[in-house]
């Protein structure tokens, strides 16, 4: 960040603390003691609601600025009440809420964004462009200090940005807003405090489509919940969803010159990638989950088109009518869900790549492998895999990138859906006839090509379900992280 954007950021936290009813900006908090919090620590602190702090996040040209916008309700906390400080260490971001009487932590959480991202692509050296985000938490008793803070590229936090909110001032909106959509049960475990609540928004389809949104929800859905560990961890779960008609089907596709306004918002070509779906209209997807519990959102687009995305701890996104709309849904949620890195490295994307040095990744699942004898997944390791570990990554390569040439091939022509998915289902079989004829198959180590990376980035195993769209399924690197994330959520 520049000189000149730490003075305006600077500037804005004050002027936002004045604002809110603050007496000056407290020193470093340490959740001294706290561990991850407790009953008595939630009742002690927060009562049972949601604040949203909404805020806009602005750069672009070596400049960095984030300014409030506002604080309004959200809802219920559904949150857990227990694990109120996050020790995942996972996100590009952390942002942590602070007792101002005794300058602890009381709650914390990672997470990533749309903007940390766009920051990766080259467009981030030559223009400004501002995204909206949105920092949720229980909602406090007294004034709290909220901390945003960034990683740097040696993986520590920095802090950017500081506001005091007062729960108590005429500035903070405490009214609930109405129901935008119809709030309806997939499954329910237990009590939302006590449970991993997913909520899944319809968008894209029309009020004559209701069913058809429910019918998929429950068939994607029904898909996470066959893989490990989601599998033998169904119990711990929650599954909301709403229907938020449209007035007509679809979603906007640039790319075909389609162009829809839906509820959400929700856009195929994010970043220019014909395939990369989210929705940049963060206010109108807060608004419209607001209605239900939740701590994660996977978005359902009614299209046929392949594409979907999914950003740790903001949102998930896939199309509904692919092929390989299940292996999108599950994919895209592992982002959302566990921080999860892409493994694979062959296809195009936005972000800038091919970098000299690779710092080590905060993703659980891929390293730069700096000290193999501490790879972060050492204990998976068996003693006689070797690190980095072998495979045959040059006639892998070769099938991909003729399969991402006849990809390109069939966009450019037009060509419809069915052809797409005849080429990912010819990649998938033959792909895995050779991932899985490889020597280490099967074990745990550092295979090399990672993270959009042919080289200096290594994934866990030879094949993942973040790495390929076979039927393999979660590795254990990426099923113990999530595994993880479960337990933050639905653990005492």
């Amino acid at each position: 960040m520049g000189l000149g954007a730490v003075a305006l950021a600077a500037s804005a936290a004050v002027a936002v603390i004045a604002l809110y009813g603050g007496g000056g900006r407290l020193g470093a908090a340490q959740a001294t003691g706290q561990g991850t919090g407790g009953a008595g620590s939630y009742d002690a602190h927060f009562v049972d609601r949601t604040m949203r702090v909404d805020y806009f996040h602005s750069g672009g040209l070596g400049t960095e600025i984030v300014a409030l916008d506002q604080v309004v309700a959200d809802g219920p906390w559904s949150g857990s009440r227990t694990r109120l400080i996050d020790d995942l260490n996972l996100g590009k971001y952390l942002f942590e809420v602070i007792d101002r009487r005794t300058n602890r932590v009381i709650y914390s959480r990672g997470f990533a964004s749309i903007y940390g991202e766009w920051e990766t692509t080259p467009e981030s050296r030559q223009i400004h462009r501002t995204f909206h985000e949105s920092l949720r938490f229980p909602w406090p008793r007294r004034p709290v200090q909220v901390v945003l803070k960034v990683r740097d590229e040696e993986n520590s936090f920095h802090e950017i940005w500081s506001t005091v909110v007062d729960p108590n001032s005429r500035f903070v909106n405490p009214e609930e807003r109405a129901a935008t959509g119809e709030v309806w049960t997939l499954f329910s475990s237990g009590p939302p405090s006590e449970k991993v609540d997913l909520l899944v928004l319809g968008e894209g389809y029309t009020e004559d489509e209701g069913e058809k949104f429910r019918a998929d929800a429950k068939r994607l859905t029904d898909a996470l919940f066959e893989e490990e560990p989601f599998l033998s961890r169904k119990n711990d779960f929650n599954v909301w969803a709403i229907h938020l008609p449209s007035s007509e089907s679809g979603v906007s596709r640039p790319r075909a010159g389609q162009f829809r306004r839906t509820p959400l918002s929700a856009e195929y070509n994010i970043f220019d990638s014909e395939r990369y779906l989210l929705t940049y209209d963060n206010r109108a997807l807060r608004d419209a989950a607001s209605a239900a519990p939740y701590e994660f959102i996977e978005i359902l687009v009614n299209e046929e088109q392949y594409g979907g995305g999914g950003i740790f701890n903001f949102q998930a996104t896939a199309a509904a009518d692919t092929g390989f709309a299940e292996y999108v849904f599950i994919h895209e949620f592992g982002h959302h869900f566990a921080g999860l890195a892409d493994e694979y490295y062959t296809s195009d994307v936005a972000y800038e790549t091919g970098a000299a040095y690779h710092p080590e990744p905060w993703e659980p699942n891929v390293t730069a492998l700096h000290d193999p004898d501490n790879v972060k997944w050492g204990d998976l390791v068996e003693p006689d895999t070797p690190l980095p570990t072998p495979w045959d990554k040059e006639a892998f390569e070769a099938g991909s990138t003729a399969a991402q040439r006849e990809r390109r091939g069939l966009r450019e022509a037009g060509a419809p859906e069915t052809e797409m998915d005849r080429l990912f289902t010819a990649q998938m079989e033959r792909e895995t006839a050779l991932l899985v004829s490889m020597p280490h198959s099967g074990k745990v180590g550092a295979f090399e090509g990672a993270s959009y990376e042919p080289t200096g980035l290594y994934r866990s195993e030879v094949d993942c379900i973040m790495f390929t769209r076979n039927p393999v399924g979660f590795c254990r690197v990426c099923q113990r992280a999530i595994s993880r994330v479960i337990d933050q959520y639905s653990r005492p």
